[in-house]
């Protein structure tokens, strides 16, 4: 029998528990169940098994892939931020342009003056192409942006739930862009045209394509959209402040729309990020081409 051990003294060195990795100083009985280190309490991670370390948390998250809604976007809290962003910056251009500074309007809007006068605007050119994109978010009158904001906002959410943030902004500004691509080519000598609706006929198009892509009844996105081309060809006439509320841009847009929506929602799984990307990028260039072509006309 060996000699006693006096009351509350130190185990032998053989029977100390180990420290933790994270806190030597800290003894444990604890060990990670993916890789055996020891863990105290404050380094302790509920597992569907016991405890794990934070590393092997950590690294278990980066190994999981990221949930993806049907088409590749990645999943939000907020599923129509973009949307907000976008009425947002449409109405301070309006506050901008119709209130506070008005002769601001004349430089981001649609404009383009050609033979047989002197070349201004758009057919001036690649210096002032940036109107193709600033006139998506000049508005002629209150009635004119209420009415592309509310539809902004019924169409907007759906598509960004089911798109992701940046392929519902790549369709956006790609259907607007073409919108306005379409609306110079077609326009004549002079051409003066404001508005998201480019941008919004695309994103109707590509709801007729989301409803084909799903099996849903047509007949309620078909509805909306001879609707709304009945409107645009029975309003397609100067409105109030002179300024037409042009019919070519809401054509090209919707026919960017559905072709972008169609890239989009039918890519194949396997290269669904480069045949999106692809359509994205070849609706843009088309867009461009057109407007390239038709200046080098004006000026030929």
């Amino acid at each position: 029998m060996g000699p006693d051990v006096p009351a509350g003294a130190a185990p032998e060195e053989g029977h100390r528990l180990p420290g933790c990795y994270r806190h030597p100083e800290r003894e444990t009985g604890i060990g990670c169940t993916r890789c055996g280190r020891p863990i105290c309490p404050d380094c302790m991670v509920s597992a569907s098994v016991g405890f794990q370390c934070p590393e092997c948390v950590r690294e278990g998250h980066q190994g999981a892939r990221e949930a993806r809604t049907r088409y590749g976007g990645a999943l939000a809290l907020d599923q129509a931020l973009v949307t907000k962003v976008l009425i947002g910056l449409n109405l301070l251009v309006f506050l901008l342009t119709e209130y506070l500074r008005p002769e601001l309007g004349g430089d981001l809007e649609l404009w383009s003056v050609s033979y047989p006068y002197r070349p201004d605007g758009l057919a001036a050119g690649p210096h002032e192409w940036y109107r193709l994109v600033t006139a998506m978010f000049v508005h002629a009158g209150v009635m004119h942006v209420a009415l592309n904001m509310v539809s902004l906002w019924v169409l907007g959410p759906q598509l960004e739930h089911v798109l992701g943030r940046w392929r519902f902004l790549g369709l956006y500004l790609a259907s607007g862009l073409a919108g306005g691509a379409c609306s110079y080519a077609l326009g004549g000598v002079v051409v003066e045209s404001v508005g998201a609706s480019g941008a919004i006929f695309g994103l109707l198009g590509a709801t007729v394509v989301l409803f084909k892509a799903n099996g849903a009844p047509l007949r309620p996105a078909m509805t909306l959209l001879v609707v709304n081309l009945v409107i645009t060809f029975a309003l397609a006439r100067p409105n109030a402040s002179g300024v037409v509320i042009d019919w070519k841009a809401h054509v090209g847009g919707l026919v960017a729309g559905v072709v972008a929506g169609a890239g989009l929602m039918y890519a194949p799984r396997a290269r669904r990020n480069l045949v999106q990307g692809l359509t994205l990028a070849a609706v843009v260039a088309v867009a461009l081409l057109v407007v390239v072509v038709h200046t080098a006309q004006l000026s030929g």
